[in-house]
């Protein structure tokens, strides 16, 4: 089933649950984010929510949301600020600025797939109709200089099988790594000719492991050479590889089989086949790091220009308890869970 046919299947937008348990629950307590279907009103909170911008790390999406506020002319209130939404988790940050979720996913598929789930649901209670999923990343570049942005067609894992594998109740299955082509070609479209750097697109491997899984000699432990690696390099560069990373097979796989339509876009760091290890100075990765953001940027403020919703002015993400006694709750249970 193609991504356009999933989508097909929920004509009013709103996002669908492939989980029927959800709605015999007294509370659906979204743990890694310190939220509760009960003691927050989720509808009010998020109900406005149009894209979900996915970062590694805290810091990096606290700086994405100040970035897009100023993008999009977004204001707040007189005496506030941003506010962590998911600061009583203490594993994820989450930050809301207008019709934009900018949210930290970690490092790794696992990673990642925890927070998917929970945003997922996250979307369903809030009523959010026609959501855009963005990862927004560091890669290590096949062929490709340090600096190259590449948006994904698809993701493959480290045997080049377009699929997510996961072990559930002691069998195997397999969901589609599929990313929304259209999409894929609307962000290549921004890509403006001044731009001092390339913007490419192409197949995306994602791997469970840093070291041996991605091919580097200098892990912990080692049990192949330079020529060894050279040559899987160099296969997986001619079968249409260009970059690797650790978490776009997760996040293609679930955002498909939720119907959301979902991007995955990186940096290039370095080009593995002339090396395993980072070696620009600091202030060189900051800039390379805003250019992903920069191209997401740009499609979300030309959906907003077009929809005439350009300089917001609205809530900074503020809380809206529904419940104080199941708020306290879902604040010990996410602190206390692991």
């Amino acid at each position: 089933m193609s991504s356009d046919e999933e989508l097909d299947e929920y004509p009013d937008g709103t996002v669908r649950l492939r989980n029927p348990n959800i709605e015999l629950m007294d509370q659906d307590i979204l743990y890694h984010l310190a939220l509760g279907s009960e003691s927050h009103d989720l509808i009010s909170m998020f109900g406005d929510i149009k894209f979900v911008c996915m970062g590694g790390t805290p810091k990096r999406m606290e700086q994405f949301a100040y970035y897009i506020m100023e993008q999009i002319g977004h204001k707040l209130p007189a005496g506030t600020t941003l506010l962590d939404i998911s600061q009583y988790s203490y594993r994820y940050c989450m930050y809301k600025v207008g019709p934009v979720l900018s949210i930290s996913h970690g490092m790794g598929i696992p990673s990642v797939g925890i927070l998917l789930h929970e945003v997922i649901k996250l979307m369903y209670h809030a009523r959010v109709r026609d959501p855009i999923f963005f990862r927004i990343g560091t890669c290590g570049g096949i062929g490709l200089e340090g600096g190259t942005v590449v948006i994904s067609e698809d993701a493959v894992d480290g045997m080049l099988q377009p699929f997510l594998e996961l072990p559930v109740l002691g069998k195997l299955i397999r969901r589609p790594a599929k990313l929304d082509k259209k999409l894929c070609r609307e962000l290549r479209a921004l890509a403006q000719p001044d731009d001092p750097y390339e913007t490419v697109t192409g197949r995306t491997m994602c791997t469970y492991d840093f070291y041996e899984g991605q091919g580097r000699l200098d892990g912990a432990f080692c049990d192949f050479n330079e020529n060894d690696k050279m040559e899987y390099l160099n296969k997986i560069h001619k079968s249409g590889v260009v970059n690797i990373e650790m978490e776009s097979l997760s996040f293609a796989a679930l955002t498909h089989h939720a119907g959301v339509k979902s991007a995955v876009i990186c940096v290039t760091l370095m080009d593995r086949l002339k090396g395993d290890q980072v070696l620009a100075p600091k202030e060189v990765l900051d800039e390379w790091q805003q250019r992903p953001c920069t191209l997401v940027s740009r499609y979300i403020k030309r959906y907003l220009s077009m929809k005439g919703r350009l300089s917001l002015d609205g809530h900074c993400g503020s809380m809206c308890v529904k419940s104080p006694r199941r708020f306290k709750l879902v604040q010990q249970e996410s602190e206390n869970y692991d």
